[in-house]
């Protein structure tokens, strides 16, 4: 193989004062986002699900569900604490009795009534015990 001859001492002192800049520029480019936000703009926070909604949500779905006679009731294998799933028996005895006066349609915001009333209920006490039964 051959030597090769080193660069002019100018280059080599331009390589490495252009390289550490080429780096922070690089990795600066990637920083913007796809939306165009400028440089150092921070991204948007992702959108938190508070334990309230959180509970409403799984709910109403799983009275739904219970109501149409989809599932056995196994509040466990809903993924329900005891507390939503006592939540949920009040809201489908609820919307039983609803759906028998004023049909189906009334018995859905019964239940989407029901659920936000009763979680927002049980967490505006300072939420669940340290059981994860409760």
């Amino acid at each position: 193989m051959g030597t090769q001859a080193a660069p002019p001492r100018g280059v080599t002192a331009l390589r490495s004062r252009l390289l550490p800049l080429c780096l922070a520029g690089a990795l600066t480019a990637g920083c913007g986002g796809a939306s165009g936000a400028g440089h150092g703009a921070a991204p948007p926070s992702p959108r938190t699900t508070s334990p309230e909604e959180l509970c409403a949500r799984i709910v109403a779905h799983w009275s739904r569900a219970v109501l149409d006679g989809d599932t056995y009731g196994d509040y466990q294998s809903m993924g329900l604490s005891n507390g939503q799933y006592e939540i949920l028996r009040r809201v489908v005895a609820t919307a039983r009795t609803v759906k028998r006066r004023e049909g189906a349609a009334a018995a859905e915001e019964s239940i989407d009534r029901g659920a936000r009333a009763g979680c927002a209920d049980r967490y505006r006490r300072g939420g669940p015990g340290k059981g994860p039964w409760q």
